[in-house]
């Protein structure tokens, strides 16, 4: 078997294979890059030495059976003998759901989650979002600490139980979307730095020094993360990717690397004759994010929208701390320029900033599928003080107003694990570095960052506490009964709608209508011919609405009909959803 790694810098490389070793030599055609052969096969360790030092796990590792500090395995993947024909699925039409495979299930692998892929079958979402899967320092853990970005975590069941679980997913018709991390490396097990210029000090991060992608030795870097990407894709079958926090990706060259990215990407669904998806994180309000290179884009598929996240949680909870500031001044006017612009902060001043921030979206050229809707996300609920989702303080009848919104919007859905049955479980910020000091620095930074905004110490759940991650399982007891049950039947019945009502998916958003009253808090929009009617307040209310659309397609509470006068009554939080009869 053929070996290689990239060590520009390097004088001397040694692979050490199965206990043997065998010194590489410099490749004549790509300059910074040994290579040798050595016997291996499936499931073979080794590792590389550069100029003495230890032995390292491969940067493009595609197996860390012993976690990141141990040597890489070879992985075979033409071992795995697929079952399903899949002809792939974009975005456009989607329902995504966000699932973190460690706390889906009380179990944490990608086995015991491919279990509950028939619940999402029957709720209706199209496709799974997996949150970050390559390796990281113990067992538990969020995933964006990771590192070798070619491989799959060992407890969650290695790159074998991605197979099954993706095979699993498409047996049920559901895609699978992958987030990757591209804009940093976890401060534990990242032997990187060891092989070559993969990071570089001409711009800092959140996490430290950037990844090099538009420093020397950068052409190589950008070729690490496309190969990975691609990897994934290819070698997994996914049906797109999730990246993490594109704004993160400092890169002053000509050719951003989102675009190269998307045109490798595009390149590739051609060859595999089925759609790849790329679905960004991003804080800069740039609609040039999902607008195609032709139009001089980036070219990505789809981006996730926070501003209409942060509208709809303030209207639904009042909050207006940090980045709600802006929008809870008057939040179902902010909900509404949202439903109909995308963007709430589109060239306006953002207090949370202290300056301009965004772009205005061309809704003539810009279709609102290309933007994800959401209520709660993973870091919407982890990154609060106590992990508490909406259900911990909202009551049914504004779960079932907040489903009606993001559901019957103008953009893509998506659903963050347990939102469907309104779950009682938190989901917390946990990890299991096996480092001492790290762990001790995550937990004080975490209740340091708290006590800045009054909470106290023992009340922020200590992450290196494996009763954190515990509490934030999904308790799969809960879906049958009671409320819970109510509410998931709710989220099918909605899901189903926008499956059968072509109105429900338009990609216009500048055929969306909206009406607000801010005092007595309630919202309406119009989708074709479809009216949507939220009652987010105490009491009910009497709204004038077309008197044509006469029919109730689905109600949280039961509603009348309106009469000849065009009036519904909507009852304390709730909504209805009304077409032509």
């Amino acid at each position: 078997m053929r070996f290689e790694v990239w060590a520009p810098e390097a004088e001397r490389v040694v692979l050490e294979c199965a206990g043997a070793t065998h010194a590489l030599e410099r490749d004549a055609d790509r300059a910074g890059w040994w290579s040798g052969e050595a016997p291996a096969e499936d499931g073979t360790r080794y590792g590389f030495s550069v100029d003495g030092g230890p032995v390292l796990p491969d940067p493009r590792s595609r197996r860390q059976p012993d976690g990141p500090d141990g040597l890489s395995a070879v992985v075979d993947h033409g071992r795995y003998a697929w079952r399903t024909p899949w002809p792939g699925r974009g975005v456009r039409d989607a329902v995504l759901y966000e699932l973190h495979v460690g706390t889906y299930t009380r179990e944490g692998t990608l086995d015991a989650a491919a279990g509950r892929l028939g619940h999402l079958a029957d709720l209706g979402v199209t496709h799974v979002e997996l949150m970050p899967l390559c390796p990281f320092p113990g067992r538990h853990g969020w995933g964006y600490e990771g590192v070798s970005l070619w491989a799959v975590h060992e407890p969650y069941g290695g790159p074998e139980a991605l197979k099954r679980f993706v095979d699993a997913a498409h047996a049920h018709g559901l895609g699978v979307v992958l987030d990757v991390v591209h804009n940093h490396l976890g401060p534990s097990g990242n032997y990187l730095p060891a092989f070559g210029p993969y990071f570089t000090e001409t711009h800092q991060t959140p996490w430290g020094a950037a990844v090099n992608l538009d420093a020397p030795g950068s052409d190589d870097v950008r070729a690490y993360l496309l190969g990975s990407a691609l990897a994934w894709l290819r070698d997994y079958r996914l049906d797109g990717l999730r990246l993490d926090a594109v704004h993160a990706l400092a890169d002053t060259r000509a050719c951003h690397f989102l675009e190269e990215l998307s045109t490798a990407v595009d390149a590739l669904a051609d060859e595999l004759g089925r759609p790849l998806s790329l679905i960004a994180e991003s804080d800069l309000g740039d609609p040039r994010t999902v607008t195609p290179r032709a139009s001089g884009g980036l070219g990505l598929h789809a981006q996730w929208n926070d501003d209409f996240h942060h509208a709809l949680h303030t209207a639904l909870t009042g909050e207006a701390q940090g980045y709600y500031e802006d929008f809870a001044r008057a939040p179902l006017a902010a909900l509404a320029k949202t439903m109909t612009r995308a963007f709430f902060h589109d060239g306006t001043y953002s207090t949370f900033r202290g300056r301009a921030h965004g772009r205005p979206v061309d809704r003539a050229r810009t279709p609102a599928y290309r933007f994800l809707g959401y209520s709660q996300t993973h870091d919407q609920i982890g990154n609060r003080a106590q992990g508490d989702r909406l259900s911990a303080d909202l009551s049914p009848g504004l779960l079932a107003c907040a489903a009606a919104l993001t559901l019957t919007g103008p953009f893509t859905p998506m659903l963050f694990m347990g939102e469907e049955w309104g779950a009682s479980t938190p989901w917390q910020f946990f990890t299991d570095h096996t480092d001492p000091e790290l762990a001790d620095a995550v937990r004080r930074g975490r209740r340091r960052e708290f006590a800045a905004h009054g909470w106290a110490e023992e009340d922020i759940p200590d992450p290196q506490d494996h009763g954190t991650r515990d509490r934030s399982c999904l308790d799969w007891s809960e879906p049958g009964s009671g409320h819970h049950a109510r509410l998931l039947a709710w989220y099918r019945e909605l899901i189903a709608l926008r499956r059968t009502r072509g109105d429900l998916t338009d990609p216009d958003l500048a055929a969306v209508r909206v009406a607000f009253d801010e005092e007595a808090h309630w919202f309406a929009f119009r989708r074709g011919d479809l009216r949507i009617a939220v009652n987010l307040g105490a009491e009910p209310v009497v709204l004038p609405l077309d008197g044509r659309h006469a029919r109730v397609l689905a109600a949280w509470e039961p509603v009348a009909a309106p009469g000849a006068d065009g009036v519904v009554r909507v009852p304390a939080e709730s909504c209805v959803i009304l077409a032509a009869s």
